[in-house]
């Protein structure tokens, strides 16, 4: 079978190689699939992308002896998985890997935003001010946590707050049994947990039940001055209600490593040119509200990236196309 890896990063191709079965037919390329260079891997029976190739009903088409799709990340939102189906393309994900990194990266941005980390920073390199007038934080400690989404990733936020002694309030439509016995820790409703919490992390799926889950009507339920924490999917948030939000001083601050509409801002110089269909010019408008207020840092989709996390998505990758191939049970999406 001819094996296509697309958007490969540095470091990646050498775990994957050690994890195909010996003789695959591989091909490596750093950049995206889309619907302009599709024909290119014509050939390929087996493809995998990341977050930012979008496999579109058109992008499928182009692709006649496609049978797998395995996408080098936790959310599938980028495949069009009900037409995959249709076509009798299986769909597999990485499920596994990122609870650590993705966790410890939203207390990076937590403290970061309740500290004022950054804009201390950008003050000494900008002008050597020591003047900490402006720079006055929070602490977490005692403060209550609104943890939105209970999988692996959020139990593992959960449990690093209690390293930090926070309170810690959980929303899930699947509350954990054993979480909530093993962990001082308190299910409710969204709406209880979105009026309680001094700082809010999304850690929830993207799907369409959950598209602005955090909305205006959310952020009116908010209490003044709370800090919001997105290392999940851009589109849980409402852009517009959350720039609105900043403005009126409900929200103090925000860590986002992800961000509505980010495809676009990627490619934002296609964007510009009419080159990228679908387009929100307004959101795009937004986001750049958002990376340029000082209090909102804004990180480029990294809370996944480290070093063992990638070679963890190569193995785990690797090991789903070689059950694919040898015909060996395992989930898929």
């Amino acid at each position: 079978m001819h094996i296509a890896f697309v958007e490969i990063m540095p470091g990646e191709r050498e775990h994957i190689e050690s994890g195909l079965p010996q003789g695959s037919e591989t091909t490596f390329s750093e950049e995206k699939l889309t619907a302009k260079n599709a024909a290119t891997y014509r050939d390929a029976d087996i493809i995998s992308v990341f977050v930012n190739s979008q496999v579109t009903k058109e992008v499928i088409d182009l692709l006649p002896n496609l049978k797998l799709i395995a996408t080098r990340s936790m959310g599938y939102d980028h495949i069009d998985t009900a037409y995959a189906k249709t076509k009798g393309i299986r769909v597999c994900n990485v499920t596994t890997y990122a609870a650590h990194p993705v966790a410890e990266f939203t207390f990076a941005l937590m403290l970061a935003v309740a500290r004022k980390i950054y804009p201390a920073y950008d003050q000494l390199r900008e002008g050597t001010s020591y003047n900490i007038r402006d720079l006055q934080g929070i602490t977490l400690s005692g403060k209550t946590l609104g943890v939105l989404g209970t999988g692996r990733i959020g139990k593992t936020v959960c449990g690093i707050a209690r390293g930090f002694g926070m309170n810690i309030t959980v929303f899930d439509a699947m509350p954990d049994v054993e979480l909530a016995a093993s962990t001082p820790l308190t299910y409710a409703s969204l709406d209880e947990v979105l009026s309680a919490a001094d700082i809010i992390t999304i850690h929830m799926p993207y799907t369409p039940d959950t598209h602005h889950i955090v909305n205006a009507a959310a952020f009116a339920r908010m209490k003044k001055g709370v800090i919001l924490i997105n290392t999940a999917r851009g589109e849980l948030v409402d852009t517009h209600a959350l720039v609105a939000a900043i403005t009126a001083g409900t929200v103090a601050g925000a860590g986002l490593d992800v961000l509505e509409g980010e495809r676009a801002l990627k490619d934002e110089t296609t964007a510009l040119s009419n080159e990228q269909r679908g387009t929100d010019y307004r959101i795009l408008a937004a986001n750049h509200f958002l990376i340029d207020h000082p209090a909102v840092l804004v990180t480029p989709h990294i809370a996944f990236s480290t070093d063992e996390a990638l070679r963890e998505i190569s193995r785990v990758t690797a090991l789903s196309i070689s059950n694919f191939i040898a015909n060996i049970d395992q989930s898929y999406v």
